[in-house]
Protein backbone atom coordinates (compact mmCIF):
# COMPACT_ATOMS: atom_id res chain seq x y z
CA UNK A 1 0.00 0.00 0.00
CA UNK A 2 1.40 3.39 -0.96
CA UNK A 3 1.82 6.18 1.55
CA UNK A 4 -0.97 8.18 -0.10
CA UNK A 5 -3.34 5.22 0.07
CA UNK A 6 -2.45 4.52 3.69
CA UNK A 7 -3.13 8.14 4.63
CA UNK A 8 -6.43 8.01 2.77
CA UNK A 9 -7.49 4.86 4.63
CA UNK A 10 -6.63 6.39 8.00
CA UNK A 11 -8.43 9.67 7.33
CA UNK A 12 -11.40 7.91 5.75
CA UNK A 13 -11.81 5.78 8.88
CA UNK A 14 -11.81 8.93 11.02
CA UNK A 15 -14.39 10.50 8.72
CA UNK A 16 -16.62 7.43 8.86
CA UNK A 17 -16.40 7.40 12.64
CA UNK A 18 -17.40 11.08 12.75
CA UNK A 19 -20.41 10.24 10.56
CA UNK A 20 -21.54 7.60 13.03
CA UNK A 21 -20.89 4.57 10.84
CA UNK A 22 -19.00 2.52 13.40
CA UNK A 23 -21.74 -0.02 14.08
CA UNK A 24 -21.47 -2.35 17.03
CA UNK A 25 -23.55 -4.98 18.79
CA UNK A 26 -27.16 -5.37 17.68
CA UNK A 27 -26.82 -2.61 15.06
CA UNK A 28 -23.91 -4.39 13.35
CA UNK A 29 -25.72 -7.72 13.38
CA UNK A 30 -28.88 -6.10 11.98
CA UNK A 31 -27.24 -4.73 8.81
CA UNK A 32 -28.53 -4.09 6.20
CA UNK A 33 -31.90 -4.00 7.99
CA UNK A 34 -31.08 -1.08 10.23
CA UNK A 35 -34.26 0.42 11.62
CA UNK A 36 -32.91 3.40 13.54
CA UNK A 37 -30.09 5.92 13.65
CA UNK A 38 -28.97 8.79 11.39
CA UNK A 39 -28.28 6.53 8.40
CA UNK A 40 -31.28 4.20 8.65
CA UNK A 41 -32.89 5.64 5.53
CA UNK A 42 -29.76 4.95 3.47
CA UNK A 43 -29.75 1.39 4.75
CA UNK A 44 -33.32 0.85 3.54
CA UNK A 45 -31.94 1.37 0.03
CA UNK A 46 -29.03 -0.99 0.56
CA UNK A 47 -31.39 -3.59 2.04
CA UNK A 48 -33.48 -3.50 -1.15
CA UNK A 49 -30.32 -4.02 -3.24
CA UNK A 50 -29.25 -6.94 -1.07
CA UNK A 51 -32.69 -8.53 -1.23
CA UNK A 52 -32.66 -8.25 -5.03
CA UNK A 53 -29.23 -9.92 -5.13
CA UNK A 54 -30.46 -12.79 -2.97
CA UNK A 55 -33.65 -13.22 -4.97
CA UNK A 56 -32.28 -12.92 -8.49
CA UNK A 57 -28.67 -14.14 -8.28
CA UNK A 58 -27.84 -16.03 -5.09
CA UNK A 59 -30.93 -18.22 -4.74
CA UNK A 60 -31.13 -19.31 -8.41
CA UNK A 61 -27.40 -20.13 -8.51
CA UNK A 62 -27.57 -22.10 -5.27
CA UNK A 63 -30.53 -24.05 -6.61
CA UNK A 64 -28.59 -25.02 -9.75
CA UNK A 65 -25.32 -25.93 -8.02
CA UNK A 66 -27.03 -27.66 -5.07
CA UNK A 67 -24.08 -26.79 -2.84
CA UNK A 68 -22.86 -23.83 -0.80
CA UNK A 69 -21.62 -21.04 -3.04
CA UNK A 70 -18.17 -19.49 -2.67
CA UNK A 71 -18.58 -15.72 -2.67
CA UNK A 72 -16.02 -12.91 -2.71
CA UNK A 73 -17.29 -9.67 -1.17
CA UNK A 74 -15.18 -6.91 -2.72
CA UNK A 75 -15.19 -3.80 -0.57
CA UNK A 76 -16.66 -5.72 2.33
CA UNK A 77 -16.17 -3.09 5.03
CA UNK A 78 -17.34 -4.46 8.38
CA UNK A 79 -18.34 -7.78 6.82
CA UNK A 80 -22.12 -7.50 7.20
CA UNK A 81 -22.83 -9.05 3.80
CA UNK A 82 -20.51 -12.01 4.39
CA UNK A 83 -22.11 -12.44 7.79
CA UNK A 84 -25.54 -12.69 6.17
CA UNK A 85 -24.40 -15.12 3.47
CA UNK A 86 -22.44 -17.36 5.82
CA UNK A 87 -25.38 -17.61 8.20
CA UNK A 88 -27.38 -19.33 5.47
CA UNK A 89 -24.58 -21.76 4.66
CA UNK A 90 -22.47 -20.13 1.95
CA UNK A 91 -18.67 -19.77 2.01
CA UNK A 92 -17.84 -16.07 2.03
CA UNK A 93 -14.62 -14.07 1.92
CA UNK A 94 -14.64 -10.42 2.96
CA UNK A 95 -11.99 -8.38 1.12
CA UNK A 96 -11.21 -4.74 1.75
CA UNK A 97 -8.17 -2.50 1.66
CA UNK A 98 -9.17 -1.11 5.07
CA UNK A 99 -8.74 -3.14 8.25
CA UNK A 100 -9.68 -0.47 10.80
CA UNK A 101 -12.20 -1.17 13.52
CA UNK A 102 -14.57 1.65 12.51
CA UNK A 103 -16.16 -0.04 9.52
CA UNK A 104 -13.17 -1.78 7.97
CA UNK A 105 -12.40 -5.48 8.28
CA UNK A 106 -11.31 -4.99 11.86
CA UNK A 107 -14.91 -4.28 12.79
CA UNK A 108 -15.86 -7.73 11.49
CA UNK A 109 -13.93 -9.18 14.42
CA UNK A 110 -17.01 -8.73 16.58
CA UNK A 111 -19.04 -10.92 14.24
CA UNK A 112 -16.31 -13.55 14.11
CA UNK A 113 -15.81 -13.55 17.88
CA UNK A 114 -19.39 -14.75 18.16
CA UNK A 115 -18.93 -17.35 15.39
CA UNK A 116 -15.24 -18.15 14.77
CA UNK A 117 -14.50 -19.13 11.18
CA UNK A 118 -17.92 -18.05 9.92
CA UNK A 119 -16.28 -16.23 7.01
CA UNK A 120 -12.75 -15.38 5.89
CA UNK A 121 -11.11 -11.96 5.77
CA UNK A 122 -8.52 -10.68 3.30
CA UNK A 123 -6.88 -7.25 3.48
CA UNK A 124 -6.07 -6.30 -0.11
CA UNK A 125 -6.79 -3.91 -2.94
CA UNK A 126 -9.25 -5.18 -5.51
CA UNK A 127 -7.03 -4.12 -8.42
CA UNK A 128 -4.49 -6.82 -7.46
CA UNK A 129 -6.26 -9.72 -5.78
CA UNK A 130 -3.95 -12.15 -3.91
CA UNK A 131 -6.30 -15.02 -4.75
CA UNK A 132 -6.14 -18.00 -7.13
CA UNK A 133 -7.93 -17.85 -10.47
CA UNK A 134 -11.32 -19.51 -10.82
CA UNK A 135 -11.95 -19.71 -7.07
CA UNK A 136 -15.37 -18.10 -6.57
CA UNK A 137 -18.88 -18.61 -7.84
CA UNK A 138 -19.73 -14.95 -7.29
CA UNK A 139 -17.51 -11.86 -7.08
CA UNK A 140 -19.60 -9.04 -5.72
CA UNK A 141 -18.73 -5.34 -5.55
CA UNK A 142 -20.44 -4.21 -2.35
CA UNK A 143 -20.96 -0.41 -2.60
CA UNK A 144 -17.35 -0.27 -3.74
CA UNK A 145 -16.77 -0.29 -7.50
CA UNK A 146 -16.85 3.51 -7.69
CA UNK A 147 -13.65 3.42 -5.60
CA UNK A 148 -11.80 1.76 -8.48
CA UNK A 149 -8.97 3.76 -10.01
CA UNK A 150 -8.55 1.56 -13.09
CA UNK A 151 -11.99 0.13 -13.86
CA UNK A 152 -10.86 -2.34 -16.51
CA UNK A 153 -8.11 -3.73 -14.28
CA UNK A 154 -10.46 -4.12 -11.32
CA UNK A 155 -13.11 -5.88 -13.41
CA UNK A 156 -10.42 -8.08 -14.96
CA UNK A 157 -9.21 -9.19 -11.55
CA UNK A 158 -12.77 -9.97 -10.43
CA UNK A 159 -13.36 -11.97 -13.61
CA UNK A 160 -10.08 -13.84 -13.14
CA UNK A 161 -10.95 -15.14 -9.69
CA UNK A 162 -14.50 -16.11 -10.70
CA UNK A 163 -15.25 -19.56 -12.09
CA UNK A 164 -16.43 -19.82 -15.67
CA UNK A 165 -20.19 -19.41 -15.67
CA UNK A 166 -20.10 -17.68 -12.30
CA UNK A 167 -21.34 -14.14 -11.75
CA UNK A 168 -19.84 -10.74 -11.28
CA UNK A 169 -22.27 -8.46 -9.45
CA UNK A 170 -22.38 -4.72 -8.77
CA UNK A 171 -24.43 -3.45 -5.84
CA UNK A 172 -24.91 0.11 -4.60
CA UNK A 173 -22.51 1.99 -6.86
CA UNK A 174 -23.91 5.16 -8.48
CA UNK A 175 -24.85 4.96 -12.15
CA UNK A 176 -25.68 8.06 -14.16
CA UNK A 177 -27.57 8.14 -17.44
CA UNK A 178 -25.15 10.72 -18.84
CA UNK A 179 -21.45 11.27 -18.35
CA UNK A 180 -22.11 14.97 -17.83
CA UNK A 181 -24.33 14.28 -14.83
CA UNK A 182 -21.66 12.17 -13.15
CA UNK A 183 -19.02 14.80 -13.85
CA UNK A 184 -21.32 17.42 -12.31
CA UNK A 185 -21.66 15.30 -9.17
CA UNK A 186 -17.87 15.07 -8.85
CA UNK A 187 -17.52 18.83 -9.32
CA UNK A 188 -20.12 19.42 -6.59
CA UNK A 189 -18.35 17.00 -4.26
CA UNK A 190 -15.04 18.77 -4.71
CA UNK A 191 -16.59 22.20 -4.25
CA UNK A 192 -18.24 21.11 -0.99
CA UNK A 193 -15.29 19.08 0.30
CA UNK A 194 -13.87 21.75 2.66
CA UNK A 195 -17.21 22.08 4.43
CA UNK A 196 -17.92 18.34 4.46
CA UNK A 197 -14.46 16.97 5.24
CA UNK A 198 -12.71 19.89 6.91
CA UNK A 199 -8.96 19.42 7.30
CA UNK A 200 -9.25 15.92 5.84
CA UNK A 201 -10.46 17.21 2.45
CA UNK A 202 -7.08 17.15 0.73
CA UNK A 203 -6.35 13.57 1.76
CA UNK A 204 -9.87 12.29 1.03
CA UNK A 205 -9.70 13.75 -2.49
CA UNK A 206 -6.13 12.61 -3.15
CA UNK A 207 -6.85 9.32 -4.94
CA UNK A 208 -8.22 9.28 -8.52
CA UNK A 209 -11.31 7.14 -7.95
CA UNK A 210 -13.70 6.79 -10.87
CA UNK A 211 -16.46 8.01 -8.49
CA UNK A 212 -19.41 6.86 -10.65
CA UNK A 213 -20.43 4.58 -13.51
CA UNK A 214 -22.37 4.90 -16.73
CA UNK A 215 -23.47 2.17 -19.12
CA UNK A 216 -20.83 3.36 -21.58
CA UNK A 217 -18.06 3.44 -18.98
CA UNK A 218 -18.89 -0.08 -17.85
CA UNK A 219 -19.11 -1.43 -21.40
CA UNK A 220 -15.82 0.20 -22.45
CA UNK A 221 -13.98 -1.17 -19.40
CA UNK A 222 -15.41 -4.65 -20.03
CA UNK A 223 -14.87 -4.76 -23.79
CA UNK A 224 -11.75 -6.92 -23.71
CA UNK A 225 -12.90 -9.09 -20.81
CA UNK A 226 -15.83 -10.94 -22.36
CA UNK A 227 -18.28 -9.43 -19.85
CA UNK A 228 -21.80 -8.50 -20.98
CA UNK A 229 -23.62 -6.65 -18.20
CA UNK A 230 -27.33 -6.71 -17.56
CA UNK A 231 -29.32 -4.46 -15.25
CA UNK A 232 -32.22 -5.50 -13.06
CA UNK A 233 -34.12 -2.51 -11.77
CA UNK A 234 -34.68 -2.60 -8.03
CA UNK A 235 -37.80 -1.18 -6.42
CA UNK A 236 -36.47 1.29 -3.91
CA UNK A 237 -38.45 3.31 -1.33
CA UNK A 238 -40.74 6.01 -2.68
CA UNK A 239 -38.50 8.85 -1.52
CA UNK A 240 -35.63 7.36 -3.54
CA UNK A 241 -37.72 6.82 -6.66
CA UNK A 242 -39.05 10.40 -6.43
CA UNK A 243 -35.60 11.98 -6.59
CA UNK A 244 -35.49 12.51 -10.38
CA UNK A 245 -38.80 14.36 -10.29
CA UNK A 246 -37.71 16.52 -7.38
CA UNK A 247 -34.42 17.29 -9.14
CA UNK A 248 -36.28 18.45 -12.26
CA UNK A 249 -38.57 20.65 -10.20
CA UNK A 250 -35.56 22.24 -8.51
CA UNK A 251 -33.59 22.59 -11.73
CA UNK A 252 -30.84 20.35 -10.31
CA UNK A 253 -28.80 17.69 -12.10
CA UNK A 254 -30.41 14.23 -12.35
CA UNK A 255 -29.45 11.91 -9.48
CA UNK A 256 -27.76 8.54 -9.81
CA UNK A 257 -29.38 5.11 -9.46
CA UNK A 258 -28.07 1.90 -7.97
CA UNK A 259 -30.00 -1.21 -9.13
CA UNK A 260 -28.51 -4.69 -9.57
CA UNK A 261 -25.94 -5.24 -12.32
CA UNK A 262 -24.51 -8.65 -13.19
CA UNK A 263 -22.41 -10.40 -15.81
CA UNK A 264 -21.50 -14.03 -16.48
CA UNK A 265 -17.81 -14.84 -16.08
CA UNK A 266 -16.40 -16.12 -19.40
Amino acid sequence: MSGITARFCTEYAHHRAAEGRGYRGAALRALPYLGHGPHARQWTVRARSFDAFVRHVLTPMARVTARPLEILDLGAGNGWLCHRLAQVGHKATALDIRDDTVDGLGAAGELLDAAPGLFARCVASFDDLPLPSGTFDIALFNASLHYAQDLSRVLGEAARVTRRGGRLVILDSPFYAREADGAAMVAEKRARAPDRFGARAGTLLSLPFIEYLTVVRLADASAGLGLAWSRRQVRYPLWYEARPLLARLKGARPPSRFDLWSAVAP
